[in-house]
């Protein structure tokens, strides 16, 4: 297994967190575990885009399925995460905005 560097892993960090969708998911999942579709019902997407969009946080190792029955639990790979996302998302507030941050205008 290969392991991560801080950069790498901020940088995964930063690409789940680089979709709203994801980061709703995430800002949910913050609160507890939740299935799909409530999850899709929640956000406002279909069942087709949130698995889309799980699949990519549980390939960076942010969100963990849990199977049930016929149905899949989704909650954050480790609780400290929920912290994480608390204290990035206070943090993120008490900056004052200097610019329009558009991702596009920086992508290579």
């Amino acid at each position: 297994m290969k392991t991560l560097t801080a950069p790498a892993v901020l940088a995964r960090f930063g690409k789940a967190l680089a979709d709203q969708t994801r980061a709703s998911v995430l800002m949910r999942l913050k609160d507890g575990p939740a299935y799909s579709g409530e999850l899709a019902e929640l956000i406002g997407v279909s069942r087709q885009v949130l698995s889309n969009h799980l699949a990519c946080l549980r390939d960076c190792g942010l969100v963990v399925a849990e199977p049930e029955g016929r149905r899949v639990r989704y909650e954050l790979s480790d609780a400290r995460l929920a912290h994480a996302l608390e204290d990035l998302l206070s943090a993120i507030l008490t900056v004052e905005p200097v610019g329009s941050c558009d991702v596009a205008e920086y992508a290579p």
